[in-house]
């Protein structure tokens, strides 16, 4: 099957539709123009047929009588013919014989009705005329008749100029219409290059033209949008994708040094019987050490998969302040060489209580604060909450020198720049803020140990990330502690934030949604 196909291009379709329908709509002026100009010279001849009147009746009824001569012509284009009373034509007729005269039929019956003109043919030739049908003298019919070359050579030029001017006009529609659409269409080329070019790998680049006024304008908007989105996505990815592989290389690397030493271990049990006593004591204290850590790092991976995988929380409401106190006995009486104090969240760090008391505290007499300690409680899984407190104390205990003090702060308020909850600068958090003024539960925890430095505090949360790699592996520690605390606090729809201390000490902060009042 053939016939025309629409062009597959945009530009060469808008010139095209464009052009097409100019093109009608000069054809439907020129269509209107030459039926009104018909009309209106139509309307003049039958106005002078109208207003035309005959030679009196005597002068003509002169002419019939025989031996007298024929009358003398018109001086114009009119001529004059008759029909007798019964209908027939008669011979005689007024006016001259230069041209064919129309084609009159030879009855009556056949003429047009009296007082309407109408066009017919003449003789010969290609010439028409326009007629009139009048009442004449005694009985007579006459036709008027006058002819229309003055509007055939009118409509005729009419028809020529009309077609000339619209070839010119849709040439120029043509030309004219394709360059103002290639100038029209200069952002989408615009948009097109640089599409190019971020397919090519230059991924910084945006489309230039972001105009709300225009539609191209529009377009160009959402598309830098989704592309900044896209690109995000792309780094988040690439994050993900090296954290995997460093929590991969991580992971092999903190169980392969306990395997080591298991391995030496067998390796020289089964060499040799000729060890002491104690010896094979050492030998055997080492390989459950080892076994030890072992099994403490694949407890923690485990617990990370599922965290990530399907968490698996209680919901219940727990109550902070009991949860804090508990830990924080649980760590007095583990660990003396820190003394740790149980105090209220204040708005100034400095209206907290500082007593180095090793006992746990609940006293809070210590400047302008809320009172007593007051009872703050969320909805979720006592033991997993517990577990970060647990986790932020003893990450304090472990990585600060003894004597060193810990403050542990319990309260509620709106998310804000002392509160927690929200970003300001030096904070450090894996997930994202709380809109500001949010009802919430905080837990801090703050030491005045050595402290971090702005890079460490940055890696903080990574899994495996040790600010002191030397120092972890003697005391026990994976690296993996405080990334567990931030995936229960993310699965509780909470986030963990440090800040770091200015010169001394960091706060870990534990902040948490308070359940909404019925």
């Amino acid at each position: 099957m053939t016939g025309l196909r629409a062009p597959r291009s945009l530009r060469r379709r808008l010139v095209l539709g464009v052009t097409v329908l100019a093109t009608l709509a000069v054809l439907a002026a020129e269509l209107i123009g030459f039926l009104v100009l018909r009309s209106w010279l139509l309307d003049g001849v039958d106005q002078r047929l109208a207003d035309f009147r005959p030679m009196p009746a005597s002068a003509f009824l002169d002419t019939r009588r025989p031996g007298k001569p024929e009358p003398e012509a018109l001086p114009s284009d009119f001529r004059v013919y008759f029909y007798d009373a019964r209908g027939n034509r008669l011979p005689q007729k007024l006016g001259t014989d230069d041209k064919p005269g129309p084609q009159l039929p030879d009855s009556i019956d056949r003429l047009p009705t009296e007082g309407s003109p109408t066009s017919v043919a003449a003789d010969t030739g290609d010439g028409n005329w326009r007629v009139l049908r009048r009442d004449g003298p005694r009985d007579l019919t006459v036709v008027i008749a006058l002819p229309l070359d003055t509007v055939d050579g009118a409509t005729s030029r009419i028809l020529w100029l009309n077609g000339l001017l619209l070839i010119v006009t849709v040439a120029a529609l043509w030309v004219l219409g394709r360059e103002v659409v290639r100038i029209s269409l200069l952002p989408l080329t615009r948009m097109e290059r640089t599409a190019e070019a971020i397919t090519a790998g230059q991924l910084d680049l945006r489309l230039p033209d972001t105009d709300p006024q225009t539609e191209i304008g529009r377009l160009g908007t959402v598309l830098n949008t989704m592309l900044d989105r896209l690109q995000q996505a792309l780094r988040e990815r690439e994050a993900s994708e090296g954290r995997l592989r460093r929590f991969v290389a991580d992971a092999g690397h903190e169980l392969r040094t306990p395997l080591t030493a298991i391995q030496g271990f067998a390796q020289l049990a089964l060499r040799s019987d000729r060890r002491t006593a104690r010896e094979r004591r050492e030998a055997d204290r080492h390989v459950a050490q080892n076994a030890e850590r072992m099994s403490l790092l694949v407890d923690d991976l485990q617990l990370l998969a599922q965290l990530d995988r399907h968490p698996d929380y209680q919901q219940e409401h727990v109550d902070l302040l009991s949860l804090a106190a508990d830990a924080v006995s649980s760590a007095a009486m583990q660990r003396p060489g820190h003394p740790v104090r149980l105090s209220p969240l204040s708005d100034n760090p400095a209206d907290t209580d500082t007593d180095t008391d090793t006992d746990t505290d609940t006293d809070t007499d210590t400047g302008e604060v809320e009172g007593e300690l007051d009872v703050v409680e969320v909805v979720g899984d006592p033991h997993r909450l517990r577990q970060i407190v647990e986790n932020l104390l003893s990450n304090a205990h472990t990585h600060t020198p003894p004597g060193t003090r810990i403050q542990v702060r319990v309260g509620a308020g709106r998310a804000g720049a002392r509160t927690g909850g929200v970003n300001v600068p030096g904070r450090v958090s894996m997930a994202p803020p709380f809109p500001a003024g949010t009802r919430v539960a905080v837990i801090e925890v703050e030491d005045d140990g050595p402290g971090l430095t702005a890079a460490d505090a940055q890696r903080v949360f990574e899994r495996f990330y040790r600010a002191d790699p030397a120092r972890t592996r003697a005391r026990g520690g994976s690296g993996l502690g405080l990334a567990i605390a931030t995936a229960i606090a993310e699965g509780h729809s909470g986030r963990l934030e440090l800040d770091p201390g200015q010169g001394r000490g960091v706060t870990f902060r534990l902040v948490l949604p308070l359940p909404s009042a019925n």
